[in-house]
């Protein structure tokens, strides 16, 4: 077996033993209500979560969006990194508050519309999934709450200005 494989073995053995309490408000965050706790692809069902809240928001003044955005993005370095820890797992898949907020970034100034939600879905999953730089750079040196968040609001920002391109330009 390479190092490679010996890695994501170990890492799906950690991951495993992961323990969830929704019970637990931070827990119950960080797990996007729930919705990470998809047996498979749980940032997409995490980003699925984030739909409803931006329709809630999607009639906000810029400013107010932008400042909820913000709030849950900062108190997101806190959620994500102490669910990480009670899991015992950093960046445990099941942790998809940072797609919440990822997706709250794409779509931000964007008018609601079921056009205008499903680009920026699959605009922010491509940009999520696939990490092209800087967001791979991210990725691989940012550790604890900020590491977690920090690849998702890059992979926002980088949906955001293909948002813009697609419906401004």
């Amino acid at each position: 077996m390479t190092k490679p494989q010996k890695n994501a073995q170990l890492k799906a053995k950690e991951q495993s033993k992961a323990i969830f309490t929704l019970s637990d408000p931070v827990q119950f965050l960080a797990l996007g209500f729930g919705s990470g706790l998809a047996p498979k692809a749980p940032g997409t069902f995490g980003t699925l979560a984030a739909i409803p809240l931006f329709y809630l928001m999607s009639d906000l003044s810029v400013i107010t969006y932008a400042a909820i955005v913000l709030f849950l993005a900062v108190i997101g370095i806190y959620i994500c990194g102490k669910g990480a820890k009670h899991m015992g797992v950093h960046d445990h898949p099941a942790i998809v508050w940072d797609e919440i907020v990822g997706y709250l970034i794409t779509m931000f100034m964007i008018p609601w519309s079921w056009h205008s939600v499903l680009v920026g879905f699959i605009l922010f999953r491509i940009f999520d999934i696939f990490k092209p730089w800087p967001i791979s750079y991210l990725d691989k040196h940012c550790h604890g709450g900020f590491g977690i968040m920090i690849d998702d609001i890059a992979a926002g920002i980088a949906s955001l200005v293909c948002m813009h391109l697609i419906y401004f330009a």
